[in-house]
């Protein structure tokens, strides 16, 4: 943001807009201009591969029946179909089930929700981004060319070794249903089922947590350009405050959107996580990949998607709670340079009068008239915002509790409580 030309009456209109910004006569051409166009559109077509559109009824229909048979129907008629050839008393296949089809559902409905109340532009907030510099634009679609990028990344060695194990699995194991000729091909048929399956299932609950990374990464450079408005010791205090109660509705926003996301995550990882180490360690079988394969990936994604937004949450909160202590420097220079000067007057005053003790009153005299409130930046208004950026520095929250650095260390704490706990099982029952 460029202090010396953005205006405050553009940050309230900001701060005051309400959801149908668009539609009002008074937005900014770059709303309507296609500069985001290929971002989105590159979001939009993969939402309809995916079955996600919900832009119209038909694309709605076929995003719930997508995952009615992806999610629901194909696991369990998989489930019901296999049978192993070999003895293998401790197969994996049916453990790994029950959570990604839980974390497919929470993100499928988060996903809707988000499709029904906001809209694409409007979830990746692009209504508000004629607002910000130029750094912060460049910088938001680097992040938006990255996105699926850092989905790839996780998604594809994924896939690679699921891939690698179902076909041995499906060497290993017998597809029958009734009162279908033996010729038709089930192996082939549920073979292809099943990794459609997973990869609609992960891709889903990967695609939320990419979208709420990409989210936080907006804040986080809008953190950025607020920092760079206190190098100058000219800053205006009224346009810092403004910027600041326009990315703290954001976050707000942001936290509301995505709280119960992340709480139903945390939840169905940690029963799948210590449900599987406990049956794991207290099977007498030997692991291998044919029975354990399975595990392993659903695992690896799961665990990656809960860190990539627990993470992201926290590199976010710890920008918002490090803006106090900016603001804090920022005002102790101001008042020590307002004191030099003042020093620097007083001095030469003192040169035309002869009692110290004069010179000293004058000199607090002119102390407090330097640093009175004749500007935007005077003390009283400094101090007022560095008061208030105290009070305000949530960042990412859940319910009130905010997902910081402290927060994470907590959860870890209880989730090796819970990792002693099972092996104390497991040596106590073995």
């Amino acid at each position: 943001m460029n202090t010396a030309t953005t205006s405050p009456k553009t940050h309230m209109i900001n701060i005051n807009s309400t959801s149908n910004d668009s539609n009002q006569p008074n937005t900014p051409l770059l709303l309507r201009s296609s500069k985001h166009c290929d971002e989105l559109s590159n979001f939009q077509v993969s939402l309809k591969w995916c079955a996600l559109d919900h832009s119209t009824n038909l694309g709605k229909s076929i995003s719930y029946f997508t995952f009615i048979v992806l999610t629901i129907v194909v696991p369990i008629l998989t489930s019901l179909t296999l049978k192993l050839t070999t003895r293998d008393p401790m197969s994996f296949n049916k453990l790994v089930q029950l959570p990604e089809s839980g974390l497919a559902a929470i993100a499928f409905f988060t996903l809707s929700a988000f499709f029904r109340q906001y809209g694409l532009r409007q979830l990746l907030f692009l209504d508000g981004l004629e607002d910000d510099t130029f750094s912060v634009r460049r910088g938001y679609k680097r992040e938006l060319d990255k996105a699926f990028k850092c989905l790839a990344c996780i998604l594809l060695p994924s896939f690679v070794i699921e891939l690698a194990h179902k076909i041995i699995f499906f060497t290993t194991v017998k597809v029958s249903l009734p009162y279908l000729s033996p010729s038709v091909p089930l192996n082939s048929i549920v073979f292809v089922l099943v990794l459609a399956s997973w990869v609609y299932r992960t891709g889903v609950f990967l695609l939320v947590c990419i979208l709420f990374r990409l989210t936080c990464e907006l804040q986080i450079l809008r953190f950025e350009g607020l920092h760079k408005l206190f190098e100058g010791l000219d800053s205006n205090s009224r346009i810092i405050f403004q910027e600041h109660m326009r990315i703290k509705k954001q976050l707000w926003v942001t936290s509301h959107r995505y709280r119960y996301f992340i709480i139903g995550c945390m939840f169905t990882i940690t029963l799948s996580q210590f449900g599987a180490l406990l049956l794991v360690l207290a099977s007498k079988a030997e692991k291998t990949f044919l029975n354990s394969g399975d595990l392993v990936v659903c695992s690896a994604v799961e665990l990656s998607g809960l860190f990539l937004c627990l993470m992201e949450a926290a590199r976010m909160t710890h920008r918002a709670q490090g803006i106090v202590a900016i603001a804090t420097r920022w005002h102790m220079l101001l008042t020590c340079s307002s004191a030099a000067a003042a020093g620097l007057e007083s001095d030469k005053q003192g040169k035309d009068q002869s009692n110290g003790l004069c010179n000293e009153e004058s000199d607090n005299d002119d102390i407090f008239t330097s640093v009175s409130p004749h500007n935007p930046s005077s003390f009283q208004t400094r101090q007022a915002l560095v008061t208030y950026l105290g009070h305000n520095h949530g960042g990412i929250t859940l319910f009130g509790f905010a997902l910081d650095r402290g927060l994470l260390h907590t959860l870890f704490a209880f989730q090796f409580s819970l990792v002693l706990w099972v092996l104390s099982k497991v040596v106590v029952l073995s």
